[in-house]
């Protein structure tokens, strides 16, 4: 099934930023987000942006941003278009069609969160020269990377599962948003509540500020590798070939 899978990406690599409008807006969208998380911020913030947080802030934000917008082309573009019964009824097995549309998009956040680590680091690098080349530190490293990679799979995977169920690409779109929007939203209202409710509210939350980056980040790459697989195992259960040429 490799190569069934390698022949959807393929298919979808030439397709890849259609939703953007054009070659020039595609690349426009594509760099600006490199040019503020992995540029702006490291010329403002010197050396510390290699010891702060931002970095991981940016492994969280990239794939939301670039894999948001192109992930629910996936189908609700092929319906668009009129050309998911074509592809239902090729000799693809399910599972390479799905896992195919998954993976470029698993593979374009990543590779986009990398770029965006990469040129930071080069950037702090060649303003903050000191005879040495500085690095992340090894316990944020690996953090950026795997944090990038589960959040681009989470993407991915809540983007397909919505896509499948949208008959338009705007309307997944606006759907996947939404939904990318409330867990935003609660970790604005857990402080307040934190605070206002709860007695020794304003201690929790101090606890909470002051949690070790390690445990941390070990905490996130947990709650991302297990909704990673629940929103997988979602579509799977989701995609039936039958149901979408129906549909």
């Amino acid at each position: 099934m490799t190569a069934d899978i390698l022949t959807v990406l393929w298919k979808e690599r030439k397709g890849l930023f259609r939703v953007q409008g054009g070659r020039s807006r595609a690349l426009l969208t594509m760099l600006l987000p490199v040019i503020m998380i992995a540029i702006i911020l490291p010329v403002q913030m010197g050396r510390d942006y290699l010891t702060g947080a931002w970095p991981l802030v940016a492994s969280l934000v990239i794939p939301v941003l670039l894999v948001g917008m192109t992930i629910p082309e996936s189908f609700a573009g092929e319906r668009e278009r009129n050309t998911l019964p074509t592809l239902l009824a090729s000799r693809l097995p399910d599972r390479a069609i799905l896992f195919g549309k998954w993976a470029l998009g698993v593979g374009y956040g990543f590779a986009m969160t990398l770029l965006v680590l990469l040129v930071s680091l080069i950037t702090v690098n060649i303003l903050h020269w000191e005879g040495q080349i500085m690095f992340y530190r090894a316990n944020m490293a690996w953090a950026h990377v795997c944090v990038g990679l589960l959040m681009s799979g989470l993407i991915a995977s809540l983007g397909v599962l919505v896509s499948l169920r949208s008959a338009t690409v705007q309307g997944a779109q606006q759907a996947l948003m939404s939904i990318i929007l409330v867990p935003l939203m609660l970790l604005q209202v857990v402080p307040m509540l934190l605070l206002s409710v709860i007695s020794n509210g304003r201690d929790l939350l101090r606890q909470l500020i002051s949690i070790n980056f390690t445990h941390f980040a070990l905490i996130t790459v947990g709650i991302l590798a297990a909704l990673n697989v629940g929103f997988l195992v979602a579509a799977m259960a989701r995609f039936k070939r039958a149901r979408l040429i129906l549909d």
